[in-house]
């Protein structure tokens, strides 16, 4: 099987990817505790893959309150900056570039996790059927039902903008070539845009331009934080259901939200397919064709891809990068493997989140 378009080159803003192989966001939830640090250990484990084209980091929560499950990384106090700083200086030392991704969980978290015992915070007071993970005063932990939220009040969204700006200049500060905005899979500015989880009846309720404001907000202060549109890219989760999420009419919300990225210039459109969790979503290939041929820069495909269906969206011109997420756990030398044509190692689900080095940097490579 042919690898050369997979294998291409390409430029992004002022990087030249060696390939358009991605490593996707992925949440491992093994920081450094007490206060979310990143550290050698992760370090380690994305230099492992700099072969990437790209690679983009796990889900970093850009404040206290956008935390949704135990042990994942922070991008807000100064210690994470000095944690993400060893993990950027080894992805560059080993010739990778990496972005980072800026995330808010909104309502898909628990008093446990937040300051003083709170309630989660959403577009409005719908309570999510999903699940997160959370950690008791003892040292026990398990997985817990998503809490009720509150509805974030209308003055509150300047200060939910102003951390992901925050977040944005802490991760260059941190070495990143560049942030990408989380606005996917049921997050917080993903409840912002899809018509079940936002019920506001203000300016950023109702249509599908009031349910996109916030997070055209959060990419123009991103972008401004960031000094340049062209180290910033966002994710977003059309047609996707993790989360408890779902949208009346998502080929009207996306086509206006992605018509509305276009005029940003941005990095990259990082689209996840919404059957990356298994079962099928009649009209998504149809609505992937037609934001793709809306939208004017380079866009990344995500979500249960294989090196043939890489190879393919890229020939066809459905993606410029396409992302790989479960193969990157087990595979820090995809890239290689992929020009081999070699066999990919299994990934243990046991070992994906939490815990230390077991599945997480000792599978083995080619060499």
């Amino acid at each position: 099987m042919s690898t050369d378009h997979l294998l291409a080159p390409l430029p992004l803003g002022p990087l030249t990817l060696p390939n358009r192989v991605v490593m996707a966001p992925l949440t491992r939830q093994r920081s450094q505790q007490p206060g979310n640090l990143p550290y050698a250990l992760n370090a380690s484990y994305y230099a492992q893959r700099a072969s990437a084209g790209l690679l983009i980091s796990e889900a970093t929560q850009v404040c206290p309150q956008g935390q949704g499950y135990a042990w994942t990384p922070g991008i807000h106090s100064e210690a994470q900056v000095a944690g993400w700083r060893q993990v950027t200086e080894a992805v560059h030392g080993a010739g990778g570039r990496i972005y980072l991704q800026l995330w808010h969980v909104g309502r898909i978290s628990h008093p446990l996790l937040q300051p003083g015992g709170a309630d989660p915070v959403a577009p409005s007071a719908i309570q999510a059927n999903a699940e997160c993970y959370v950690q008791e005063a003892d040292g026990s932990h398990h997985k817990a039902p998503t809490a009720k939220p509150r509805a974030l009040d209308l003055a509150e969204l300047p200060e939910v903008v102003s951390a992901y700006a925050e977040g944005a200049r802490n991760a260059m500060r941190a070495g990143f070539d560049g942030v990408e905005v989380h606005a996917a899979n049921g997050y917080l500015l993903d409840q912002f845009l899809c018509s079940n989880s936002n019920q506001r009846d203000d300016a950023y309720g109702g249509s599908a331009a009031n349910r996109a404001r916030l997070v055209l907000e959060v990419v123009d202060a991103v972008v401004t934080s960031v000094g340049d549109s062209r180290r910033v890219g966002i994710r977003i989760s059309p047609m996707g259901t993790f989360g408890d999420m779902h949208d009346a009419n998502p080929q009207e919300t996306f086509s206006y939200l992605v018509g509305q990225l276009n005029s940003r210039n941005l990095a990259y459109l990082h689209v996840n397919r919404p059957d990356w969790l298994g079962g099928s979503f009649e009209g998504f290939d149809q609505l992937l064709r037609s934001l793709r041929a809306l939208y004017t820069g380079t866009l990344i495909l995500a979500g249960g891809q294989s090196a043939e269906s890489g190879e393919q969206a890229i020939a066809e011109g459905l993606a410029d990068l396409v992302a790989y997420g479960r193969p990157y756990i087990a595979n820090p030398d995809l890239v290689e493997r992929f020009a081999q044509g070699a066999a990919l190692n299994t990934p243990d689900a046991a070992t994906f989140y939490g815990g230390g080095a077991e599945g997480y940097t000792d599978y083995p490579t080619l060499g």
